[in-house]
């Protein structure tokens, strides 16, 4: 019968304990950074900027640039999005409510922020580490490229833009609401309460 010790170990297996070692503790402070909302999209611009200076000094990689802004314009999209399509909900008979008696639903998000920012940052640390191989250099003439990508900005704005009209809803909020409550409605009925 084989020993449990040492000698019966698999070289695989310290690689198998550092990298779910690593996975623990990467995940630890993803967790730990998930209320410091500020802090991460201020990292993230930081990234940002690390890359566009590569691109920049190197003077290559639009495609990786231009990949790069097509996934960003959809996860933006996504952000953007109800999490359930109202034009598919009214299919089935449910709709947004329309009157002040009908019941409220809050807006959820079909890619919530945390998600978005963690997509974009990997999104921005991998078109960064691509820029060190010139596999992904391929030659284009920049500027098409760049007006490409805003007409598709700009019509794919004005379509989410006009379904945000069209379904009465806006996803960017500043945080909690505040009411006045019943001092507003007391004050306007002329009743005080003494």
């Amino acid at each position: 019968m084989e020993g449990v010790g040492e000698e019966g170990a698999s070289p695989v297996a310290p690689i198998a304990k550092w990298r779910n070692d690593f996975s623990r503790l990467f995940q630890y402070y993803l967790d730990r950074s998930t209320p410091h909302m500020v802090e991460r999209w201020l990292g993230t611009l930081a990234v940002a900027m690390i890359y566009v200076l590569r691109v920049y000094f190197v003077q290559g990689f639009y495609i990786v640039s231009y990949a790069l802004g097509i996934y960003i314009l959809n996860l933006l999209i996504g952000f953007l999005s109800p999490k359930v399509d109202p034009e598919v909900e009214a299919l089935d008979g449910a709709s947004l409510p329309t009157k002040g008696s009908d019941e409220f639903k809050p807006f959820i998000r079909r890619l919530p922020e945390f998600k978005f920012w963690y997509a974009i940052t990997k999104a921005f640390c991998i078109a960064f580490l691509m820029t060190f191989f010139s596999v992904f250099d391929v030659p284009v003439f920049w500027p098409i490229l760049l007006i490409y990508w805003i007409v598709l900005f700009i019509l794919t704005m004005k379509r989410q833009i006009m379904h945000m009209i069209k379904y009465k809803y806006v996803p960017l909020n500043t945080g909690k609401q505040r009411y006045t409550g019943r001092n507003s409605a007391a004050s306007s009925s002329g009743l005080r309460k003494d």
